[in-house]
């Protein structure tokens, strides 16, 4: 297996592993046309090529030995609707692991990943959102010293999620 930054020529690769994710995971809980809007309009290679460029962003990518897409993590600034955000704050903005895949740990190899780079830019305190219902992802973030910060909603189509924002600091 091989972990290495995405870079720009990636975009496509982790649009398609990230729609495909998103939708295993998540999209029992939309109506259909809400969910295909939000696809294509969030996993787009437009909307992937934006944060690939941004020094300030990272996606990390790991491929089995034949160059296959495996998981994802993008990790960056904190965008999350935290109250009185910290000027450096950082966000683990993505873990995705595809579903052939979950359960073998990976998402933990990209989380250390992604913890480093933003330790490494100076990202302090670091943020996720999680799905109140997602207690795996919950379990796994806790490991590292993640804790329940504060709460919001999650926008697909009509469908409001109830979110936790999850802080280590």
């Amino acid at each position: 297996m091989n972990l290495r930054q995405a870079v720009p020529d990636d975009a496509a690769v982790l649009a398609q592993l990230g729609a495909l994710t998103f939708t295993h995971t998540f999209g029992h809980l939309y109506n259909p046309k809400d969910l295909q809007d939000y696809i294509t309009s969030t996993y787009t290679v437009e909307e992937h090529l934006i944060p690939l460029t941004d020094s300030r962003e990272s996606f990390w990518l790991l491929e089995d030995d034949n160059g296959q897409a495996l998981a994802f993590g993008w990790a960056g600034a904190c965008k999350l609707p935290v109250p009185n955000l910290e000027s450096n704050a950082g966000e683990i903005k993505r873990l995705y692991v595809h579903p052939d895949h979950q359960g073998k740990k990976l998402g933990s190899q990209i989380l250390k990943k992604m913890l480093a780079w933003l330790g490494e830019e100076g990202f302090d305190p670091l943020y996720i959102g999680v799905w109140s219902e997602n207690l795996g992802a919950q379990r796994l973030y806790g490991v590292y010293g993640f804790e329940k910060f504060s709460e919001y909603e999650f926008a697909v189509g009509i469908h409001r999620d109830h979110e936790f924002i999850l802080k280590r600091a």
